[in-house]
């Protein structure tokens, strides 16, 4: 969702030639080969076929096999996004290597190193020439840490590109979907767990089964896409039968980037510990309630419609009733997300390079 549009626009261009590498970290053909298709982007050049493994062994990995492509290609610019263990290593051997980095996504922080995403955002930053920011807390959070006005550059939000661009054909699906999963517009909640700290422990997990068991009583459905992970520890856990005795509860299989997008926008509302849905309910004006301690997207909080709840289950309870009913905070969308990021980014990288 951040990579289409900028490869697209690139692609556009004369002035450049692009290749495009897909390291193999999300290895799930629900979680990536489908993104593919519902996002018209080519095959990728290369593939590296990573796979699952620790944060050490996934960002050696990348990094073995990045420093053999990176030495093969002699590429003038490598391009990387977001957080993830790939953004990492990738922007490791780009440095090492003495090739120019761009970070698209830039800035972002939550101040909680304890999160890995946060040591990837914050080594990428710190090599990249050029820092695509998204929202205004970067620019500040760049600043603080020493990164000079030169490398930075406030482009907006190229997630919001490909929703914009998708949304019309991602609406299409939407009757195919309630037909599917029993779900009318505006009348349901709709789920996503998948962070070590929400997932990993029995206590966690099992707090959120409770919280969800009590929106029963008010909830129409409530439509859960559980993460392989997330799927993984309510095995171990044993909450399998519990869940099942939740008729309102409908776990269903991850989803590509349409039906996700088109069961976002008819949710009443999204409960959530991913940072890029806090983003793309923003965009859709969707309720969003992140079940998070904190969040790197600021700006989703204080001029979206998003809330941090953290694991206080009382207050997610009382915020989906209240989502539910139809009534929510005031919000809007942020400066520069309007579906020309990639656009900006390519016009930049054209006058430098």
């Amino acid at each position: 969702m951040k990579v289409a549009p900028v490869l697209e626009a690139v692609r556009a261009t004369e002035k450049f030639n692009s290749i495009l590498v897909h390291t193999g970290q999300h290895y799930d053909a629900n979680m990536s080969d489908v993104f593919f298709s519902d996002l018209d982007m080519p095959k990728p050049n290369r593939f590296l076929g990573i796979g699952s493994g620790s944060h050490a062994e996934q960002t050696a990995k990348v990094m073995i096999e990045m420093e053999k492509l990176l030495g093969e290609i002699k590429p003038d610019l490598v391009m990387v996004a977001g957080d993830v263990n790939s953004t990492l290593a990738t922007a490791l051997v780009a440095a090492k290597a003495g090739i120019r980095l761009g970070h698209i996504e830039s800035g972002l922080r939550s101040f909680d190193r304890s999160m890995p995403e946060e040591i990837n955002r914050i080594v990428a930053d710190e090599f990249s020439q050029f820092c695509f920011v998204t929202e205004s807390s970067g620019l500040k959070n760049l600043e603080n840490e020493g990164i000079s006005a030169d490398r930075v550059f406030f482009v907006g939000n190229t997630m919001i590109d490909s929703v914009q661009k998708y949304l019309p054909k991602a609406r299409e699906r939407f009757p195919e979907l309630a037909e599917r999963y029993g779900i009318e517009a505006k009348s349901y909640a709709l789920v996503t767990l998948h962070r070590p700290s929400n997932v990993d422990e029995r206590e966690a997990l099992t707090r959120f089964m409770e919280l969800f068991e009590r929106m029963s009583a008010f909830a129409p459905r409530i439509l859960f896409p559980v993460h392989p992970r997330t799927l993984k520890r309510m095995e171990e856990f044993g909450l399998n039968a519990r869940l099942q005795e939740n008729l309102r509860l409908t776990l269903i299989d991850p989803v590509g980037y349409l039906d996700f997008l088109a069961l976002q926008d008819h949710a009443a509302v999204v409960l959530t510990d991913s940072g890029g849905i806090q983003e793309e309910t923003t965009a859709l004006g969707v309720p969003c309630i992140t079940l998070r301690e904190n969040t790197e997207r600021p700006i989703t909080v204080e001029e979206g419609t998003n809330d941090l709840v953290g694991l206080d289950m009382g207050r997610a309870l009382e915020y989906s009733e209240r989502a539910l009913g139809g009534t929510w905070k005031s919000h809007g969308i942020p400066k520069l997300w309007d579906g020309h990021a990639a656009q900006r980014i390519v016009s930049i990288l054209e006058a430098a390079l």
